[in-house]
């Protein structure tokens, strides 16, 4: 009898504090599916955006060209090595290998190419992108290129905060670096 009644505190206590968790925020469970899906979601698009950058460098070189920001020298070898880098931090994401550093080099492409297109504008260029292909056919929709971008930086932002911010506010004060 004595085990029952504990139980049914126990119980009413849990029941209380998921009650009071769905008052304030989303249960430990989504928020940690919401980081997955994120995560899946942007390894995806970093793969996606690699493919077409492989197999036609000499169309990415001309796309990265086109922006006007890199010295001639170091355009190629740009063509060459950030598609290669992008297929790695998107396999990374979607496996959950080497996290913390995945996600810190995604942010860090995500913000250089949100600057990138940002300053384009501001210097009155209308260039392709060059994110998901590299052809240069048609008008650049560069409008459509900044709200993208920002959706993909918004979500690397996340991952940013959920996997090394509040990883760290969750340790233990004698365990922190």
């Amino acid at each position: 009898m004595e085990h029952s009644r504990e139980n049914s505190a126990i119980c009413s206590q849990n029941m209380e504090a998921d009650d009071h968790d769905h008052d304030t925020s989303l249960p430990a469970g989504a928020r940690h599916h919401a980081q997955f899906w994120i995560r899946l979601l942007l390894g995806a698009i970093f793969i996606i955006a690699s493919a077409d950058k492989i197999y036609n460098p000499e169309g990415f070189a001309q796309a990265v060209y086109n922006y006007q920001i890199l010295p001639d020298a170091l355009i190629n070898l740009t063509a060459i090595i950030l598609p290669w880098l992008e297929l790695f931090l998107g396999i990374f994401l979607i496996v959950g290998f080497w996290l913390p550093g995945a996600v810190t080099l995604a942010n860090g492409l995500l913000v250089v190419f949100f600057g990138s297109l940002v300053f384009n504008v501001a210097r009155g260029l209308d260039v392709h992108c060059g994110c998901f292909s590299t052809s240069t056919d048609g008008d650049p929709t560069t409008a459509w290129y900044l709200i993208r971008d920002s959706a993909f930086l918004l979500m690397g932002a996340y991952l940013f905060f959920k996997v090394m911010i509040s990883r760290k506010l969750e340790e233990p004060i004698g365990a922190r670096s």
